[in-house]
């Protein structure tokens, strides 16, 4: 295909973590609001219970489809098995459906009852949720196909349309009547999901028919593209490989031909991520599960944890999860499942090799910068955003002091496991799922007896040691793999001799400034924060300066701007 692959990703990246500030900006001023003004219990039935419906449905019905149809990059390329891939993503609309009655079901009847009080709109929400879920999912097929052919502006649109519709929406309803809150949040998240199914297909068949104008023009010119890239716009150059005449060829069964309706390569593919993915999804939101299944905590406690483990995990929402989801996608087009590195192009190996080592360092050096500040500035932080009554006790500030230890390990884990599961076979993922099954397994039995212990603090403790085991396999199965082409990318997760220096200094001086100017000044005590944050990323800039004049030099160049969508 007619587009580079690394700038993709490198911008996907870009716009994703822009776009997760965004949305986190909304989320946690809504958050505040709900805190101060309608209640913890509120915000914990909506934040834990109805978004884990959301989360268990969504990953249950498409992850393991959408990361095997994109490990397809041959098929891509081939116009008759379109169809194929387009069928592929349509199985996840009655997988969703048949899904979302025993979790409804059981979310209505099996866990920890719900006030009375609250019964009836948690009821409601519950079962829009699973609808607006079934209802997303039929634009996959279009999102599928604007991530293959790289619409990464499109995605940008849209998620952030879906987000201020949803907010705008639930903000409305809640200035209306606030006791209608958690009613508020279901009918939200149903018209939301409207603007990404008629958006996609909106867009596609406006882009469709401004395609086949071009084709005619370059055509009628006798394929002088001049007059038609004039006309349409240079992007339209790099589509000629575009297989869809129609955006009913984006609905399932549409295209006849002599091929099978599915691909059958495909479907074992699709059963190892099943399996991956289950046990991903405990690991990943395994303490909500704990706190839904078990009444660990009550909703008011649940909330607090919530609001916490989203301040905590800002870096993991905000860069690593954009930088893993884009890492992903450019080892499965860069690197072959199949083949064993000694034996593909000594380049493409090259430059995954110096990709993942840069990554490693930027990553890990953002997960260090967020401990070191974040033992001084937890407090300060939680004070600003929830007020006095929310920290008081001290247990906030605990939680998110515990949850800046875990962003190093986050850090270091999205990367390594994001390479291994787009580089590893469908047998070699099989076999890392019994690895996944016994994490998964010791991480609920530490999560449930740990938080017996300590409470809250026990999630997070659990998750550090679930970290350290992942982090172990992925790091020896990387280093065994390039071992075969002397290369050592993993050196990248070292930070600097200068870089770790300033960080102690820069930390050590925090504390200072915690102890001695915070009770007098927070205004004082934020001041330090910024130079010594200013210091750091100066020191880190300096060490790393060849990095930092690559990305300098991309920017100035504009060549991703002119390749991808």
């Amino acid at each position: 295909m007619a587009r580079n692959i690394l700038n993709t990703c490198l911008k996907t990246a870009s716009f994703s973590i822009l776009f997760q500030i965004f949305c986190r900006f909304i989320s946690f001023t809504i958050n505040a609001f709900i805190v101060r003004f309608v209640g913890r219990d509120v915000l914990g039935i909506m934040n834990v219970r109805l978004l884990l419906i959301e989360s268990t449905l969504l990953f249950l019905s498409k992850e393991a489809i959408s990361r095997a149809a994109l490990s397809t990059t041959t098929q891509h390329k081939n116009k008759s098995t379109w169809p194929q891939l387009i069928n592929q993503m349509w199985i996840t609309v009655p997988i969703c459906a048949l899904v979302s009655f025993p979790v409804v079901y059981a979310w209505l009847n099996w866990l920890s009852p719900v006030g009375d009080l609250h019964y009836e709109q948690y009821v409601f929400s519950a079962m829009l949720m699973a609808i607006s879920c079934v209802f997303e999912l039929t634009a996959e097929a279009p999102i599928f196909v604007g991530q293959v052919f790289c619409f990464v502006k499109l995605k940008v649109v849209l998620d952030t349309l879906h987000i201020v519709t949803r907010s705008i929406i639930f903000v409305c309803i809640i200035l209306y009547d606030k006791n209608m809150a958690i009613m508020a949040f279901g009918l939200a998240q149903f018209t939301s999901a409207a603007t990404i199914v008629i958006g996609n297909y909106a867009f596609f068949h406006y882009y469709i028919r401004k395609l086949k104008e071009y084709r005619e023009m370059v055509k009628k010119n006798d394929n002088d593209k001049t007059l038609a890239l004039e006309k349409f716009g240079p992007y339209y150059d790099h589509m000629e490989d575009f297989p869809f005449t129609g955006v009913t060829q984006m609905i399932p069964c549409v295209w006849t031909d002599d091929e099978p309706r599915f691909n059958k390569d495909l479907q074992v593919l699709v059963l190892s991520f099943v399996k991956q993915g289950v046990l991903k999804q405990i690991l990943t939101e395994g303490e909500k599960y704990v706190m839904t299944i078990s009444p660990v905590l009550s909703f008011a406690q649940q909330a607090t944890y919530d609001v916490v483990n989203n301040m905590g995990s800002l870096a993991a929402r905000f860069i690593f999860r954009p930088i893993e989801d884009s890492c992903y996608f450019y080892y499965t087009q860069t690197i072959a499942r199949d083949v064993a590195l000694k034996d593909q192009p000594r380049n493409k190996v090259l430059e995954a090799a110096t990709v993942l080592s840069q990554v490693c360092r930027a990553v890990t050096s953002i997960g260090l910068l967020g401990l070191v500040f974040g033992q001084s500035y937890a407090g300060t932080l939680l004070l600003l955003y929830g007020g006095a009554d929310f920290v008081s006790g001290g247990l906030p500030e605990t939680l998110l002091r515990w949850h800046c230890v875990a962003i190093v390990l986050l850090a270091v884990n999205g990367v390594t496991e994001g390479y291994i599961f787009a580089t590893k076979t469908s047998k070699e993922i099989d076999a890392y799922n019994y690895y996944m099954a016994i994490f998964s397994v010791t991480f609920l039995l530490l999560s449930y007896q740990l938080t017996n212990m300590f409470g809250p603090v026990g999630f997070i403790l659990a998750n550090i040691c679930n970290m350290v085991f992942r982090i172990s396999y992925s790091t020896n199965y990387i280093t065994k793999q390039f071992n075969t082409v002397q290369m050592k990318p993993l050196q990248g997760l070292l930070p600097g001799k200068m870089f770790a220096a300033v960080l102690l200094v820069v930390g050590l001086t925090c504390k200072f400034s915690e102890s001695n100017i915070l009770p007098h000044s927070i205004i004082y005590h934020l001041l330090v924060g910024v130079l010594c944050g200013a210091v750091a990323m100066v020191s880190w800039c300096y060490e790393n300066r060849a990095l930092v004049q690559i990305g300098i030099d991309r920017v100035k160049s504009g060549k991703p701007a002119e390749k991808v969508q």
